[in-house]
């Protein structure tokens, strides 16, 4: 496995063609890729989208069903806990307010 938290601006995540590339029991080399695109700064969604549709071959909108069960994901956790966790307080903060 990967270490996942440190590193800062990554030269771009691994391309994620099939979803169970992983090691057993850990995330595959597309979860992984999902969880390096929102450890990136971004200045806005447009280069994001473009980053998710060029280089991980997904539409945005299955890119983010993706991310959001990795968030409910003990290994996702294990992997990237910094991203893990605020991704999660930013994902129940938009739930209160609904």
């Amino acid at each position: 496995m990967t270490s996942g938290a440190g590193g800062g601006a990554d030269g771009g995540a691994p391309e994620a063609d099939g979803a169970d590339d992983g090691e057993a029991g850990g995330l595959s080399a597309r979860d992984e890729a999902v969880l390096a695109v929102e450890r990136r700064s971004w200045p806005s969604a447009g280069p994001k989208e473009r980053y998710i549709r060029e280089r991980l071959g997904l539409s945005p909108t299955r890119y983010y069903q993706l991310l959001n069960a990795l968030l409910d994901d003990v290994r996702a956790l294990e992997h990237d806990p910094v991203t893990v966790n605020r991704l999660r307080r930013i994902r129940a903060a938009r739930r209160t307010r609904r």
